[in-house]
This record gives structure tokens, sequence and C-alpha cells, in this order.
């Protein structure tokens, strides 16, 4: 297999402060920020959904799993691992399993980023007269989960900082069993998101998408519910106007809560019957 090669430092974003801020929270939207290089960098984030068929330069996978475990861990268990996917059959038939988006098997590299709380029931050493039960309880498949996102999202970051795009594959979970299955996950270990890593294609461009106003997300001291509406109504316009600049016929985000949120219970979906599942692949849930 052929690899490219990259520069060692990573490239800056081109644009501004205020103008990224700008399209992180639609046209008009006046926000002051400290500024810096990784400020505009992180600001720069969009999701990627067209790769080149290119593969990564080399080192590039030990590079993105040590920015990974560079990520904060709680009270350092490191309860998470990360399954590597490159063989072309093997990413097609994950793609399948990730409602057949077809960005999974264009990335010369998909990552399926695991909650993992086998390893230390392995390998701790406990004193006599103590159980390891810790890991049997929700508190530690959410400590797991949230470790996981963490790790994934200093994985992104290198990832773009290297000139590689990245885009998170939540579907995964519509399949969690299957792929428990293919990926030979042992009890206590579940599937938490994909991530598909790539050059991405120079002419589909991805852009910055619109976030919620600050106002809807920062509360001061106490949570105030008061301004969610208002909030929600100005988002609708940055938003809509995101969709109508790419000529995308989208429907304003607060009908989208309701479409994707909506009768879920109805909807056959697997991530809906996670709790089950997990029991499954053996987690007690206590």
């Amino acid at each position: 297999m052929t690899t490219s090669t990259i520069s060692p430092v990573p490239p800056a974003p081109t644009s501004g402060l205020a103008d990224l801020l700008a399209e992180r929270y639609g046209d008009g939207h006046v926000l002051d920020a400290v500024d810096n290089d990784v400020v505009r960098h992180i600001l720069n984030h969009r999701s990627v959904r067209a790769f080149e068929d290119r593969a990564l330069p080399d080192n590039t996978l030990e590079t993105l799993v040590a920015a990974a475990q560079s990520g904060s861990s709680s009270s350092n268990l490191q309860v998470w691992s990360v399954v590597a996917v490159q063989d072309r059959t093997h990413k097609d038939q994950l793609a399948v399993w990730a409602n057949n988006q077809d960005f999974v098997r264009q990335a010369p590299l998909f990552l399926v980023w695991l909650a993992d709380l086998s390893r230390v029931r392995q390998v701790a050493e406990p004193p006599p007269g103590v159980e390891i039960d810790g890991a049997d309880y929700l508190e530690s498949v959410i400590l797991a989960s949230v470790d996981t996102a963490i790790a994934a999202q200093n994985a992104v970051l290198a990832a773009e900082s290297l000139g590689l795009g990245a885009v998170y594959v939540g579907a995964i979970r519509s399949n969690v069993r299957a792929i428990a299955h293919d990926l030979a996950l042992p009890p206590y270990v579940y599937p938490v998101f994909g991530l598909a890593v790539g050059h991405p294609v120079e002419s589909k461009p991805s852009y910055i998408r619109p976030r919620l106003p600050q106002a809807a997300v920062l509360h001061r001291e106490r949570y105030d519910g008061s301004v969610q509406a208002e909030a929600a109504q100005s988002y609708n316009g940055a938003l809509d106007a995101f969709w109508k600049k790419q000529s995308i016929d989208h429907p304003l985000w607060t009908r989208h809560l309701a479409r994707r949120l909506g009768n879920v219970g109805r909807s056959g979906d697997a991530r809906y019957e996670l709790r089950s599942i997990l029991t499954e692949l053996g987690f007690p849930l206590r």
C-alpha cells in the first residue's frame, strides 16, 4: 500500500477568529472570544463525509491513538479501547451495519470506539475480601462512555491538525449485536460509535455548521430555561440560512428534533433497545 506524506507542522485555519465565530453561530452573531491558534483550530471543526481513495501517511493511526490517550481519564481507569478497521471488505460490512453510509467504505481508516470495562476486570489485583463489582453498575458504563468520547475527540482534533477529515458514526449502535460479534468483543465491552478518517475530497467541501446561541447552553450559577424558546427560534433562522446557502432543503431545527426523537419506540432501531442489548453483552447494569 502506498502511503502519502504530510508536513509535521499542523496547518493553521486561514479564517480569522471573527469569521470563524460568525460561521459557528451564524452571520450577524457578535461574540467576543480569546484568540489563539488552538481556539481557531477548534472553531474550524466540521464533519467530513467524502474521502479520497488515498492511504493515510505512515504512523497516522498511532498518532491518533496517542492523542486519544492524552485525554482525561476518570480516576485513571482508562476504560476504553478502539478497533482500527482498514480492510476494504471489513469496512464494507461495517458500512452496511452503519445504515449503509458510503463514507464508511470510502475512508481509509474506520475506528470503532469501545467502552471497555473488560480490561480492568481482568487485571485488577484486589486484596482479600474485595470483589471487583464496580463494572456491574450503570455509573461505570456512563463513565466509560464519557472517557471514550473524550479520547475520540482528541483523536479528531489531531487528525484535523494533520490536514485530514473525520466524521462520527453513531449509527453503529443500530446493529450493536452484529458488530460486537464481528469484532469478537468480550463481555463488558460495547461499541459506542464509529469514526471515519481520511483525506477530504476537495471537490466536495464541508462547512462549519452553526450551533445554538450560547444563551441556550451557557447557564451562570443555576440552570435557567427561560430563554430556550427564543434561542431555538434564533437558531432556526441561522441553520435555515446555512442550508439554503448550500441549496439543501432541510426542515427547521425544531422540526428536526421532533422527527429525530419522535416515536423512537416504534422505529425498530436497535439503538433504542440498548439497555437490553448491554445486558446481553454482559453488563448487569445494577
